[in-house]
């Protein structure tokens, strides 16, 4: 039989007995520590523990990210969903201006629809992004939901009421803006 390791090493001149015998202790303390029930880490172990605890903590992390941009584009369904299934599709002859991102935009519509934005019975919502956008006219309730789901998409909703309130000291409250007032 071959001779083993720590004797090869003495031969070698690479380890002397002191060294042989150090070693031989501490393995037989690791192996009694063991049976003891007490743990004995070396150095690659516990590396090797960190490396998976942080292998863990990564993949935990990019699953949350995974997760919160799967509820983003299902948010984004639903709003598509949403305005495409309550959207006014009548197109008429009015101009309604609005302001969209620091520009001023215009819809066609009827005057009816025009009055009801105006009111605030009607709101205008925008699809896809800056570039592609699209404006779409819907109903304030249908305005409402897209707004819980993402505020931003909501680009006019009208908040006048019948019991509209006047400031006191409001120079032109006596003065009604007409509601057929092109801009």
């Amino acid at each position: 039989m071959g001779k083993s390791l720590q004797d090869q090493l003495k031969q070698a001149g690479l380890a002397n007995a002191k060294q042989a015998a150090k070693a031989k202790r501490a393995q037989n303390h690791k192996h009694r520590e063991a049976q003891r029930g007490v743990i004995v880490e070396d150095e690659a172990t516990k590396l090797a523990r960190e490396a998976h605890a942080a292998k863990v903590e990564r993949d935990r992390a990019l699953n949350r990210e995974r997760q919160e941009a799967a509820e983003a584009r299902a948010l984004q369904a639903q709003i598509v969903q949403l305005v495409d299934m309550n959207r006014i599709e009548e197109r008429g002859e009015a101009e309604f201006g609005f302001t969209a991102d620091g520009r001023i935009r215009t819809l066609h519509v009827t005057a009816d629809d025009r009055a009801a934005l105006v009111a605030g019975r009607l709101a205008i919502v925008r699809l896809g992004g800056d570039s592609d956008a699209r404006f779409e006219i819907v109903p304030r309730p249908v305005a409402r939901k897209v707004a819980e789901r993402d505020a931003q998409r909501v680009v006019l909703m009208n908040s006048k009421a019948d019991g509209e309130t006047v400031e006191d000291d409001d120079p032109y409250a006596e003065f009604q803006v007409p509601d057929d007032l092109m801009w």
